[in-house]
């Protein structure tokens, strides 16, 4: 077991828990066997899952805890009663060294909170950022800060650069990400004061660990020319919401247009269509900036969502992304020197 991947997952978080986690633990492990799975919550709940899987129960360990967060409960709430809750240990577990990564689908705000609290950001981090993935024309992107923080200066927005550029390096394996801010036009001197400050930071940029490609708009996001897309929380919050809606509402009322005899002819492109618009695939935010990894599953997923968002765990642990991130500050310190 000590080669293994610990992931200390709330089992407790999210719709239909825990049989959506038990379900997609069950899933994971047919792709992959390298993880082991530390199960906090309510004992008797996720025992009644587990004995539906007999092939399950020697990859998980469960710890039993009284409390749950809910997701309508304030962040400052749910932290102040939460420290006896599934949330609250499971990330806990990565400061006693029993486990490598964090996983909940749980309340996004109160894990930000609790996440914090618990470990602590990295030397040289103000602000922890969420990251997902946005998919785009023939790639995945990373995108960040997707809602931890409503304000930035240009220094956090230089911290997200680092920070999203490593994890692209983690996930997809790039030797030079492409860095862009999101803003209102290409040109330098569009867009409010802390982007321009952080577009002629990122100019000057003398490290190797990223390609700074200047602005990017809104409606190239999906063109897949970038990599790594940078902005505050409040517009990557807005901007993932709006796409969110829009591809659901792109891929049901397509399927309510077709008559049955055009659905006959169309049935293969719908399905690849629907494959690339499924929001399970790209399920997975990772908290970055703090001393120890925590993945957030979207809420409201399947089984099949926190599978993928397992996958992203056992990415992330494999390829040391902590210990990543900080080199790159590193660099990026010594590149200001120069």
């Amino acid at each position: 077991m000590s080669d293994k991947i610990r992931i200390a997952v709330d089992a407790m978080g999210g719709d239909n828990s825990p049989n959506k986690i038990i379900d997609g633990i069950g899933i994971s492990l047919k792709k992959n066997t390298d993880n082991f799975f530390y199960l906090f919550g309510k004992k008797d709940l996720i025992t009644k899952e587990l004995n539906k899987y007999k092939s399950v129960q020697n990859y998980c360990e469960i710890i039993n805890t009284n409390d749950v967060i809910l997701d309508d409960e304030g962040p400052l709430t749910a932290a102040k009663k939460g420290k006896d809750s599934s949330m609250w240990k499971s990330i806990a577990s990565q400061v006693e060294a029993k486990c490598d990564i964090s996983l909940s689908a749980g309340n996004t705000g109160a894990l930000l909170v609790i996440s914090r609290l618990i470990l602590s950001t990295i030397e040289g981090i103000n602000k922890p950022a969420l990251a997902g993935l946005w998919p785009s024309k023939n790639k995945l992107n990373v995108m960040l800060d997707l809602g931890a923080n409503i304000e930035c200066n240009e220094k956090n927005l230089i911290d997200f650069s680092i920070m999203g550029s490593a994890l692209s390096k983690t996930l997809f394996n790039i030797n030079s990400p492409k860095v862009a801010l999101l803003n209102v036009g290409l040109e330098e001197n569009k867009g409010h004061d802390i982007i321009k400050k952080t577009f002629n930071i990122l100019k000057n940029n003398k490290n190797n660990n990223f390609n700074f490609c200047g602005n990017i708009e809104g409606n190239q996001i999906m063109n897949g020319e970038i990599d790594v897309i940078v902005t505050d929380g409040f517009t990557g919050n807005v901007a993932l919401k709006t796409a969110e809606g829009t591809a659901n509402f792109i891929t049901k009322n397509f399927k309510k247009s077709l008559n049955k005899f055009s659905m006959l002819f169309s049935y293969s492109g719908l399905k690849q269509f629907s494959k690339k618009l499924d929001p399970r695939k790209y399920n997975g935010a990772i908290l970055l900036g703090l001393q120890g990894p925590v993945v957030k599953s979207h809420g409201s997923t399947d089984a099949l969502g926190f599978a993928h968002s397992i996958e992203m765990c056992s990415k992330i642990v494999k390829s040391n992304l902590i210990e990543k991130i900080k080199s790159h500050l590193i660099d990026v310190d010594q590149g200001s020197k120069q």
